[in-house]
């Protein structure tokens, strides 16, 4: 069997999708309206929000387990809801998934977990034990051939998990809360290994997801939903760097920590009376002495209120607060010199 073409300049594509559940004597339901999205090939794309945004219902429209009531989903040029259930079956051999809950099946071993795809595609014996071994190694998961998926952490049953979603070679993997029920250090491991699966083979990853670390570890691009809408979309850096949509924003904050409410703001100011900014941090902000040079030069001192500085593939974002002290005038020409170079709020 031999890879998938992965030159396709847009591996899935969106356009004006809505999706619309109506219950007998109750009005329509809305999970999805008017989406549009695009999706290279061979990037890894985050799909964030919070619970009942319509991140899940949207991933599963691209396997066609779900079906827009208007709208197009096009995978390799291709309308999935257009298919016939033979050709369904065939796209989904080109199109892995990863499950939240790991859905291995557990009266089988590991090995023929991550075989049975391949045993369905129509794989002779011998490749077959030959990819297994393969994948197995690939995973970290060497010695566990025969091992049932009782006897494994949840870590390794979500490896297996990948193992099985990649075996036939597919060009595009969905993943959905793929390290929601795993702790910290696991969702790490996790998290780097989508990341050689991208690196390795050039496959495109789609990732649901609620946490804004997994996405900022992980996506090149992300689309941001909220009550079945795009809100906002763009690359990694900048939407963590300058998110624009109140939904965004509040994403972002619980990430780095820097979201304040309005209770906070207010025992904040009492605290620390006069002049307050808030400074958008980004790489080159982050990594150079303006703020210290700025405040010299003007006679300001500052005190830093909240705030953090996080970083994504070695650039760095966030946010600071800071308590200006000095003559009004100088703290005037602080403000302004810095907001010539940053994103500057008063509060």
């Amino acid at each position: 069997m031999q890879p998938a073409d992965h030159s396709v300049p847009h591996r899935i594509r969106l356009s004006g999708v809505g999706k619309q559940y109506v219950s007998r004597g109750r009005e329509p339901v809305f999970a999805l309206q008017d989406v549009d999205l695009e999706i290279a090939a061979g990037e890894i794309y985050g799909l964030i929000g919070r619970s009942g945004a319509g991140k899940s219902t949207l991933l599963r429209m691209i396997n066609g387990l779900e079906r827009p009531t208007s709208g197009q989903v096009l995978v390799d040029g291709i309308d999935v809801a257009a298919l016939t259930p033979p050709q369904l079956r065939q796209l989904r051999h080109g199109v892995g998934m990863v499950f939240q809950q790991f859905n291995l099946w557990g009266s089988r071993t590991v090995f023929d977990n991550i075989a049975t795809p391949l045993k369905i595609a129509g794989w002779k014996d011998a490749d077959i034990t030959a990819r297994v071994a393969e994948l197995l190694d690939f995973v970290g998961l060497g010695g566990k051939a025969f091992a049932r998926p009782r006897q494994l952490s949840g870590g390794q049953k979500q490896r297996v998990g990948i193992a099985r979603a990649i075996a036939a070679r597919p060009s595009i993997v969905l993943a959905d809360e793929a390290t929601s029920a795993l702790d910290p250090q696991t969702t790490t491991d996790i998290v780097e290994l989508l990341r050689s699966v991208n690196r390795e083979f050039g496959i495109t990853i789609v990732v649901v997801t609620h946490e804004m670390e997994v996405i900022g570890s992980l996506a090149d691009r992300v689309s941001i939903l909220s009550d079945g809408r795009v809100v906002e979309s763009g690359d990694i850096h900048q939407i963590l760097a300058h998110p624009e949509h109140p939904v965004t924003a509040g994403l972002v904050g619980s990430y780095t920590r820097t979201a304040l409410t309005d209770t906070q703001r207010a025992a904040l100011r009492e605290r620390f009376p006069g002049r307050r900014i808030s400074v958008a941090m980004d790489d080159e902000l982050a990594t150079s002495p303006l703020l210290t040079r700025l405040a010299r030069e003007h006679t300001v001192d500052f005190s830093i209120i909240q705030g953090g500085v996080a970083r994504v593939k070695n650039q760095a974002y966030g946010q600071v607060s800071l308590a200006l002290h000095g003559q009004d005038a100088a703290i005037d020409q602080f403000v302004a010199e810095l907001a010539e170079r940053a994103e500057v709020s008063s509060w």
